[in-house]
């Protein structure tokens, strides 16, 4: 929380929403995004795709702490899911946050996301959705001037003037109008396809130029992004453009700050803040989605990651920590999504007792899981496999 100041806004100031013009370069990035994103689920069963959506959204988790300067490691993030805590303040606090985080974006991915995602009352949402999974005392927020407290309420717009970094966010008076014209410019059933996706990219800035809440606007924000890239056919579980942004953090918030700035002069758009700002950080956030899509385009490779699963069963295999013939189990759960149990002797070519307990290892290894004691297994992705099975998607754990 910044120190109070005064801003007289008016909704002028915010102007324009969309780059007026974007040149081929622009429009090709949309296109090549919209080619790219469409072809990226193709050979991937659906019901691995689930499994691997459990293992994006800690990293999208991961990642957007990052931005926020919390280094929260994977195996904390993994052990908040299970419910263990750490003893220590500092680190308990950021498993808490990690959990909200990736149980509110479960809710979006597991929802129908609707066209009035942009508006307040959508806004509003994610951000109680989100702040009431925390525990209270990470509510109170400390002025860093004159260290007075003020407890967030969840939902609710700011009611204090803030600067942040040096831009001043528009007054708590005026935020809902603001917001208003934030729904009008970027509700997606009102664009057409190019300005939908061009849209995602300009919704992120001007949302954290409003900075509608006392705290939290940068993760809402990101939620907001990836909501609306699944709204519009482009974002899903298998990739995060959070990562992104957090490897060239230094140039997402170059480029923010660039947007932030006013016009500079006739050939620079006709609103109030720079048209070619807003143009920079749209090809820049763009271009990141595009990255993130060709990253995990080429992880998830089906015979690449087959291979990498094979090296890496043989080497526990002769480690014995695998037993004999677990690889063609799991090869039959990428590929069919996930199989009953009584094909495991078929599969290993054992007799049906010890094909039951190489499988048994293979669930208690966390491999294989299952939704009930005796149901069709399918697979998954334990953070332990993870640097060995999907490569530099997280920093080394």
């Amino acid at each position: 929380m910044g120190k109070i100041i005064g801003n007289n806004s008016s909704i002028s100031t915010m102007e324009p929403m969309l780059p007026e013009e974007g040149g081929e370069a622009l429009e090709d990035l949309v296109m090549e995004l919209t080619e790219k994103a469409h072809r990226l689920a193709g050979p991937i069963h659906p019901i691995v795709q689930r499994s691997i959506g459990d293992l994006v959204r800690p990293m999208n988790c991961y990642y957007s702490n990052l931005i926020e300067g919390h280094d929260t490691h994977p195996r904390d993030i993994e052990r908040a899911l299970a419910q263990d805590f750490s003893t220590q303040p500092k680190q308990r606090a950021l498993q808490w946050e990690a959990k909200a985080h990736i149980e509110l974006q479960q809710m979006i991915d597991g929802s129908p996301v609707e066209p009035c995602l942009v508006s307040e009352d959508s806004l509003r949402w994610l951000h109680r959705e989100f702040c009431n999974r925390l525990p209270e005392e990470m509510l109170w927020m400390e002025d860093p001037d004159t260290k007075r407290k003020v407890k967030m309420v969840p939902g609710a717009l700011r009611s204090e003037t803030v600067t942040v970094g040096r831009h001043i966010p528009p007054r708590p008076e005026h935020l809902t109008k603001f917001l208003a014209r934030f729904e009008e410019a970027y509700r997606p059933d009102r664009l057409s396809k190019l300005r939908r996706v061009l849209a995602v990219a300009a919704s992120h800035h001007r949302l954290l130029w409003i900075h509608p809440f006392l705290d939290g606007n940068g993760r809402v924000t990101r939620l907001l992004s990836h909501a609306y890239l699944k709204h519009i056919g482009l974002g899903s579980g298998l990739w995060s453009v959070s990562r992104g942004l957090a490897r060239s953090v230094h140039e997402y918030r170059v480029r923010l700050e660039g947007a932030d700035a006013p016009r500079a002069g006739d050939l620079d758009g006709r609103g109030n803040l720079s048209t070619q700002g807003l143009l920079d950080f749209c090809r820049f956030f763009l271009r990141t989605c595009v990255d993130q899509v060709e990253f995990m385009s080429t992880l998830l490779a089906p015979a690449e990651i087959l291979r990498r699963i094979q090296i890496f069963t043989e080497e526990e295999e002769r480690a014995d920590r695998l037993p004999k013939r677990s690889f063609p189990l799991l090869r039959e759960a990428w590929l069919m999504g996930e199989f009953e149990r009584g094909k495991a002797g078929g599969l290993t070519n054992y007799g049906q007792r010890q094909a039951r307990t190489v499988l048994n290892r293979l669930v208690k290894k966390g491999f294989l899981i299952s939704d009930t004691p005796k149901g069709p297994v399918r697979l998954s992705f334990p953070i332990d496999i993870v640097e060995r099975w999907f490569p530099k998607l997280y920093p080394a754990v």
